[in-house]
């Protein structure tokens, strides 16, 4: 699957099956669900699930919880915009290249 057709998925409001942790997190986010995408990531150990905890806190504006949540996905606090952060996520466990 792609970004694109992954992002239909999302206006369509089915979700594609199977998804990782990290990525089944990003498709309830965009949907505006926050917190089920929070609960998701909250107790994965994966760095891929990290990241995306770190994204949720900051889009949160926790920007203390994200940086901790950064540093524990091996990744420095980004200067991208969030849709931008949400897209290069998204990509990245797509094509799985942040595979734990």
């Amino acid at each position: 699957m792609n970004l694109d057709e992954f992002k239909s998925t999302i206006t369509r409001g089915e979700q594609p099956a199977p998804l990782v942790p990290p990525l089944r997190a990003l498709w309830h986010e965009a949907r505006g669900e926050w917190q089920r995408a929070h609960e998701i990531v909250q107790d994965e150990t994966d760095t891929p699930s990290a990241w995306v905890h770190a994204y949720l806190h900051r889009k949160e504006g926790d920007l203390s919880n994200a940086a901790y949540w950064y540093r524990r996905a091996k990744r420095p606090m980004p200067s991208a915009t969030l849709d931008e952060e949400w897209e290069i996520l998204a990509a990245t466990f797509l094509l799985g290249e942040d595979d734990d």
